[in-house]
């Protein structure tokens, strides 16, 4: 009989060790939460097309690879339903982030596979190339625009959860929107880290939207500070240059990339950038994109159809 009161002793015993469990699983839950987006408070990019209450909101890592994503399809003139595809795949296999670890070998934004012909490692954790395989593979799919997202997506990824890349849809619409400058201005960033004392590099920046776009994205240049040249921590991206672009140079495309800078501005120390009488300063990100006043671009002997980036000192 002596034994009988340990049972309840027991059960509370186990009743505790489950409740901590539980609470460690928990706190593990939101610590991932706060890793993949940043944390509470964290510096955000936000989506936010007129007409368009809700938005989305991301981390500058994400928007940053979301931009790539898109820069490279514009690079091989694909339609914006390719971009919508592509990020809601990224989103879901990745949540736009640029892991080395995956599913049995699968890394990467796309969770591609060195072991199923994808690249190696090091190519895949390569946005840049691995945005280019993801397109090479949606563009063989007979008439993708036209299919479901879910379908067009399948059809590359092969995945065990297909219907997963649909909740992803509406968000990656509005991405595709902003980041395509079918949208405008509809994208403000604030800066993942201070701007003050860490200088950026104009060449950083040429290297990269070349990279991204393509090299027509910036005319040759004889290094004397002519038009797309680096002239000090500025660089002036043409806007209309023949056979560039989704709409042939037009205001569309200037926002491209602008859109393309301001997701790329903490990764990049981008401090200010200018397009269509319109300027973002990082350092009064909060602000969002405000009117330059009358004249300032002509002022600087600069055309208001090119987009100006400058970097931090």
């Amino acid at each position: 009989m002596s034994a009988q009161p340990k049972v309840p002793v027991r059960r509370k015993r186990l009743w505790r060790t489950g409740a901590a469990f539980a609470v460690l699983i928990g706190l593990a839950a939101y610590l991932l939460v706060q890793y993949v987006t940043g944390g509470p408070g964290a510096p955000r990019c936000t989506v936010r097309a007129e007409g368009d209450a809700k938005g989305y909101e991301l981390s500058p890592e994400q928007a940053a690879n979301a931009a790539t994503i898109s820069a490279v399809a514009s690079s091989r003139g694909l339609p914006e339903r390719a971009r919508t595809i592509a990020l809601a795949t990224a989103m879901q296999e990745s949540g736009l982030r640029n892991i080395d670890f995956g599913d049995r070998d699968s890394v990467g934004l796309f969770q591609q596979r060195p072991s199923q012909d994808w690249g190696t490692v090091k190519q895949i954790m390569d946005p840049v190339y691995a945005a280019g395989e993801f397109y090479t593979h949606l563009a063989k799919v007979p008439g993708y625009s036209r299919l479901p997202l879910t379908v067009a997506a399948q059809k590359v990824q092969r995945s065990g959860y297909p219907q997963a890349y649909a909740k992803h849809e509406v968000n990656a619409a509005r991405l595709t929107g902003a980041l395509t400058g079918r949208d405008g201005a509809a994208m403000t960033c604030t800066q993942s880290r201070p701007v003050n004392g860490q200088a950026g590099d104009v060449a950083a920046v040429r290297a990269k939207l070349a990279r991204d776009f393509g090299p027509e994205v910036l005319p040759r240049t004889d290094g004397a500070g002519g038009r797309g040249a680096s002239g000090g921590r500025g660089v002036t991206v043409p806007v209309r240059q023949a056979g560039v672009g989704t709409d042939g140079g037009g205001p569309k495309r200037g926002w491209e990339l602008a859109m393309w800078a301001m997701a790329h501005s903490a990764e990049l120390r981008i401090e200010q950038i200018s397009y269509a009488g319109r300027t973002w300063i990082a350092a009064d990100a909060g602000k969002g994109w405000q009117k330059k006043p009358a004249g300032s671009e002509e002022s600087a002997g600069r055309s208001a159809s090119d987009v100006r980036i400058i970097t931090a000192q």
